[in-house]
């Protein structure tokens, strides 16, 4: 899962996005409202933590710019300034959720998967097809009740796919989800990753739909 981190301390930054890779999250980590806006406009995330005080601005105008141009993305909001009233603001503004400093990075991991996990109108936290079972939380994959061992990247592939089963997902949208914004990637990179996936969940699990992309089940088009 490809999370957006706005947060100007760098030693909280690095320490969120140290903790939070353990989670499987990976986070892009940028420090100003300006950057922030980048960010959003070059890439898509999964879900958007956002500090509220940041040098060029509040969070709270983002937040508000996001959800005016109808940026459904989840957003939760990490900030010092945990009184009721600003709690309130950042609610009605659009948050989906509020955690005051000092926090614990679990709870921080755990609260995104669950505003992802309303996002795309899930009740429960495991993602299950045909004869896999996901879970998100655990990093872990069985099938017909038996683990599986994927690599991070196989890991967040497979995720991707079956939190949107039968959806055509194109090659852009899954290296944006692999890789970080400024991040080069090799031209066959995402092919490496589907190829070695597929050996150990079965060829037929990943579709390739030529000149679209890729989804769950079937035969390769």
């Amino acid at each position: 899962m490809r999370i957006l981190l706005v947060e100007d301390d760098e030693l909280l930054l690095d320490g969120i996005k140290a903790g939070l890779s353990l989670h499987g999250l990976e986070a892009e980590a940028v420090g100003t409202c300006e950057d922030a806006r980048a960010a959003l406009r070059a890439s898509r995330f999964e879900a958007v933590v956002l500090d509220l005080m940041l040098p060029d601005g509040s969070g709270l105008s983002v937040l508000r710019e996001m959800r005016g141009r109808g940026d459904t993305t989840p957003v939760l909001l990490l900030t010092a300034r945990d009184a009721v009233d600003d709690r309130i603001a950042g609610l009605d503004t659009g948050a989906d959720d509020y955690l005051g400093k000092p926090f614990d990075l679990d709870e921080v991991a755990a609260r995104l998967r669950a505003i992802t996990r309303r996002a795309q109108g899930r009740s429960t936290p495991l993602l299950t097809w045909r004869d896999l079972t996901l879970d998100p939380a655990r990093r872990s994959l069985e099938r017909e009740g038996r683990p599986v061992a994927l690599s991070r990247r196989e890991f967040a592939i497979l995720e991707a796919l079956m939190e949107r089963p039968g959806v055509i997902l194109s090659k852009d949208r899954l290296q944006e989800r692999l890789y970080g914004w400024q991040e080069e990637v090799e031209s066959n990179a995402l092919e490496v990753h589907v190829h070695n996936l597929r050996a150990k969940v079965g060829r037929d699990v990943v579709q390739t739909v030529r000149g679209l992309g890729y989804r769950l089940g079937g035969e390769v088009l």
